[in-house]
């Protein structure tokens, strides 16, 4: 992710082409020592469909970091109804590409690499809370979302590290303006931004790089376990994490759930299934990887090595990977990075990425609708 000195100017399309080659938004999950087989990276071939479990889905949230925490803004509110909380670490608000720009033509990467980013070092202002809930109301009474007047309800935890130039504070803030704005009580939205953190999500391993770097694979060690802080906002009822995980990592064939051949999503999904969840109802927290952190790039760490697999297995909590991949050609997304500015759309003057049917956000709902069915189902 570390860019941000590369995009001050991008006022071409032949610029705003090169410098999709060099967005790197960095990672999203980080922790150490589990005590369950590691999934290693499967193959369509080898990955069983996605089984039901009866999951609860009045109690879904979401959470990642840069362009997974962008996508887990985006699909918090497109999903508004059934999404009960946000973790959001180094991401901007919900359409945040969307502006500055009007139809016919919104220049939605150079956005996303600038006003989405470090709008400082491009020299542009931060994205508009007021006018990205503006365009939110309106797609919501177009019926491409669901009603705004969810996000009440919701639980935000809002993350940027000191030392993050990547997707720096003004961005992140702007995530919790919208919420206020969009009527979420204070109490509601907790904000972290006084540790001294690169463009990462943290653990307490000094396994981990160190905390103020930005370097793959953009999990850094600062004495804090991120993923155990954001669970315990989303859901202020948890006990504590678990010191040797019973349950079972699994991996499944994700391409079942995909619509469109231009989604650069992985055939192959992994989900974490405490033991409880074989035989009780249980939430999910769905969780999105950053930039670099497919399996292509760092294997299985992600999925095994984050920390909310030990919170999840004394929850009862689900906890669902899904997994972007890298695509060099088209849709053009070589560092594996969630789409929040339209590479998948068929067309850039009008695509779809914010929307319910976004091909990568309406997979995602599949699958946790498949984890709600009934139980052993596929």
């Amino acid at each position: 992710m570390p860019f941000p000195h590369l995009t001050a100017h991008l006022t071409t399309p032949t610029t705003a082409v090169l410098a999709a080659s060099l967005l790197i938004l960095a990672p999203a999950s980080a922790h150490a020592a589990t005590a369950v087989k590691a999934v290693k990276p499967a193959a369509t071939k080898d990955a069983p469909a996605l089984p039901g479990y009866q999951a609860d889905l009045s109690q879904t949230t979401v959470s990642g970091l840069s362009s997974g925490g962008f996508m887990a803004a985006q699909f918090a509110v497109a999903y508004s109804a059934t999404v009960a909380g946000a973790g959001i670490i180094a991401g901007g608000p919900y359409f945040c590409s969307g502006q500055p720009g009007r139809f016919p033509y919104i220049p939605y990467l150079t956005n996303a690499l600038t006003t989405c980013m470090n709008p400082g070092s491009a020299q542009v202002a931060p994205p508009v809370a007021s006018e990205l809930l503006r365009a939110a109301n309106d797609f919501a009474r177009a019926r491409l979302i669901d009603d705004t007047a969810n996000l009440k309800r919701q639980r935000v935890y809002l993350f940027s590290g000191t030392k993050d130039q990547t997707v720096t504070r003004p961005v992140v803030e702007q995530v919790g303006k919208f919420y206020q704005l969009a009527g979420t009580p204070a109490a509601q939205i907790r904000f972290v931004d006084t540790l001294g953190a690169g463009h990462a999500i943290l653990t307490d391993s000094n396994t981990d790089k160190p905390c103020a770097v930005t370097e793959s694979p953009f999990i850094n060690d600062c004495d804090y376990t991120q993923a155990r802080d954001i669970l315990q906002h989303l859901y202020p009822d948890l006990q504590p994490s678990a010191t040797t995980l019973t349950g079972k990592l699994i991996a499944f064939n994700q391409r079942s759930f995909i619509q469109n051949a231009y989604s650069s999503m992985n055939n192959t999904g992994y989900a974490y299934i405490p033991k409880a969840c074989d035989s009780e109802s249980c939430r999910v927290h769905v969780v999105f990887h950053g930039c670099l952190q497919t399996t292509q790039a760092i294997g299985d760490r992600f999925y095994t090595s984050t920390g909310y697999n030990q919170v999840a297995d004394a929850n009862k909590i689900i906890v669902l990977y899904p997994q972007a991949e890298p695509s060099p050609v088209y849709p053009y997304n070589p560092k594996g990075c969630w789409d929040f500015w339209g590479y998948t759309s068929i067309n850039p003057i009008d695509p779809d990425f914010y929307r319910k049917s976004g091909t990568q956000m309406e997979a995602v709902k599949g699958m946790l609708d498949r984890l709600a069915a009934r139980r052993g189902s596929r």
